[in-house]
């Protein structure tokens, strides 16, 4: 992270297509690093960063009636993805995220 940059949110999750992980948000961006466990000993490691992008990129909601999710977009210059995570308190990251992406246009 960068010297100005601050965490704002972070939560164990899993996201439907790349598995469980770390979803960050900071003031800056937001970005969920892949989790691997091993069941025999119990352990669990940080994998690799497969979500890092600047908040300017990140479109928010959430979706679903009984299972709830935060789901965002990423827009780039190339393409867009969509991303669904099963977060707890999905209004809370939701305003949350909202609120960093509308002060990061305002910097």
């Amino acid at each position: 992270m960068d010297s100005d940059e601050k965490r704002l949110k972070q939560e164990d999750c899993n996201e439907d297509e790349l598995g469980t992980g770390v979803l960050t948000l900071t003031n800056k961006r937001i970005a969920f690093d892949k989790r691997k466990s091993r069941i025999a000993d119990f352990s669990t490691k940080m994998g690799e960063t497969v979500i890092d992008v600047p908040l300017d990129q990140v479109d928010a909601w959430k979706e679903g009636r009984f299972i709830k999710k935060i789901c965002f977009k990423i827009k780039t210059n190339t393409d867009e993805k969509s991303y669904k995570f099963g977060v707890m308190g999905t209004g809370g990251w939701l305003e949350d995220i909202q609120d960093a992406i509308e002060d990061f246009k305002n910097q």
